[in-house]
Formats: C-alpha cells, sequence, structure tokens
C-alpha cells in the first residue's frame, strides 16, 4: 500500500500546474492532501475519477478560500469521518480519516502560528488533538496519521536552526509537544528510513529558497507503533513542485 500526503497550497492553482498529471504517475493508492482552500462544489470531481480515484472525500472549511483538507482513494472505505468532533478544530477543515480493513488514513492541517493569536490558538489545538489520538488509537491501534503539522522536530529538520528558535514552527514548545506526540506512541516514518540532514517538505517563496535548499520538514507521515513491522518505505519528492510544500510518502505491507 502506497500513501502520499502533500499540502498543495489551494488544489485549484495546482491542477493548473499539472498535479493530476502528476498524481496518475505518482499511482499512490490513497492521497492525503492538505490546504485545499476550496468547497467541492467548486470543483470538477470528475478530474479526480478520471485520475483513478473514484473515491475522493473534502472537509471544507467554514470560511472559503482557506485551510481544508481531503483524501483520494483507489478502493472504497469502510468508514469516512469528517473532523474530530470538537468544535474549536473542526469550523477550519483540519481532520478527514478514512477507515480501511488493515489501516485507518487520516489526512491533517495543524495550524500555524502566524501571530499571537494563531500560536494560542495552535497550541489549543495541538492540545486537544493530543488528547483526541489518544483515546481514538484504543479503538483504532492501526493509524496513519498524514499531513502538514507546521512543526520542524529537530534541528536536522530545518537548514538554520539557530535564526529559528523563536519563530513559529520550531518553538521550544512546538518541538516540545511533537517530540511528546511521538513518545505516546507514533513513528516518524521517514525518519525511520532516513537519518540524513538536507531532507525538507516546505520552502519559503522568498530568497530562492527551493533553489537552495533553505527549507523545513514540517509534512509528516505518523504511524503508530503496531504498524511498525508493516513499514516498507518512506520518502520525500521534493521534484514534484506544484506548491510551496512538496509530498512524502510511506509504503506499508500487509
Amino acid at each position: 500500500m502506497k500513501i502520499i500526503s502533500y499540502n498543495v497550497n489551494g488544489i485549484r492553482a495546482a491542477i493548473k500546474k499539472g498535479f493530476l498529471d502528476w498524481l496518475q504517475a505518482a499511482d499512490p493508492d490513497v492521497i492525503c492532501i492538505q490546504e485545499i482552500k476550496a468547497h467541492k462544489e467548486q470543483l470538477d470531481l470528475s478530474l479526480f475519477e478520471q485520475a483513478g480515484y473514484p473515491f475522493n472525500y473534502w472537509f471544507s472549511a467554514e470560511k472559503k478560500g482557506y485551510s481544508g483538507v481531503s483524501i483520494f482513494s483507489k478502493v472504497k472505505p469502510n468508514q469516512i469521518v469528517y473532523g474530530t468532533g470538537i468544535e474549536s478544530m473542526d469550523f477550519e477543515g483540519r481532520n478527514l480519516r478514512l477507515d480501511f480493513d488493515d489501516i485507518s488514513v487520516m489526512s491533517l492541517y495543524l495550524p500555524s502560528g502566524t501571530n499571537d493569536a494563531r500560536l494560542n490558538f495552535k497550541l489549543n489545538y495541538m492540545a486537544e488533538f493530543q488528547d483526541y489520538i489518544n483515546n481514538l488509537k484504543k479503538d483504532i491501534p492501526n493509524l496513519l496519521i498524514c499531513g502538514d503539522y507546521n512543526i520542524c522536530h529537530e534541528s536536522i529538520d530545518i537548514h538554520n536552526p539557530k535564526q529559528n528558535k523563536n519563530t513559529s514552527g520550531f518553538l521550544p514548545v512546538e518541538r516540545k509537544w511533537i517530540d511528546n506526540f511521538i513518545k505516546s506512541g507514533f513513528i516518524d516514518t521517514f525518519r525511520q528510513f532516513n537519518k540524513e540532514p538536507h531532507n525538507y517538505s516546505w520552502w519559503s517563496y522568498r530568497a530562492n529558497s527551493r533553489n537552495n535548499n533553505k527549507g523545513w520538514r514540517i509534512d509528516y507521515c505518523m504511524a503508530s507503533e503496531p504498524l511498525q513491522n508493516n513499514l516498507e518505505r518512506a520518502f520525500i519528492l521534493p521534484e514534484a513542485k506544484h506548491s510551496d510544500h512538496c509530498p512524502i510518502g510511506l509504503e506499508l505491507k500487509f
């Protein structure tokens, strides 16, 4: 089973940049998408069916042109869960889960903390999300949470750690949270297979950052520990350029 996660920074803009051709070539069984910035009524859903994904699900923010997540699947899931049931989280369309026979896959778009108000919102979201996942794992042990976490875990995950120590996305409190999240029973699948530096999933549009590979690794496929023996490979695909992020993914065997 091949699963990809991709913050597309606007699904309509990504389609104009060749996203659907890329998707057919990449050929994942499931793809988790973040920051769709659209409602499904604004999209031609037949395009996704023609690309091989008849089962496509959308959880948009109440605010148009903002946030939102989706998941495309080649096979029909057993269950689709929109949001978390926590009102303070769900109005921005940040969590969508598909349950299959062997695994449950969630698309997550964790908030960024661009100012004090949003940082407080992010920290509250992180705390509520951890509690939600702690309970969810009791019923769903085989859980994969893919998406944009908007946090670099360690210094290896950011090109300039000293400069960014006071920047949201690399604050000590955020790094501590993602560290505790992993310790609560998750595997950072990319680091399971690759310990090398200079592997990033997001680059600023400023200062030619992407061409100079001055990036941040803020996108993760976090697998619950019971999936440890199912993990085959994990990867980052920086050559895909439909967004300021690039796709990440993993392959599992059941």
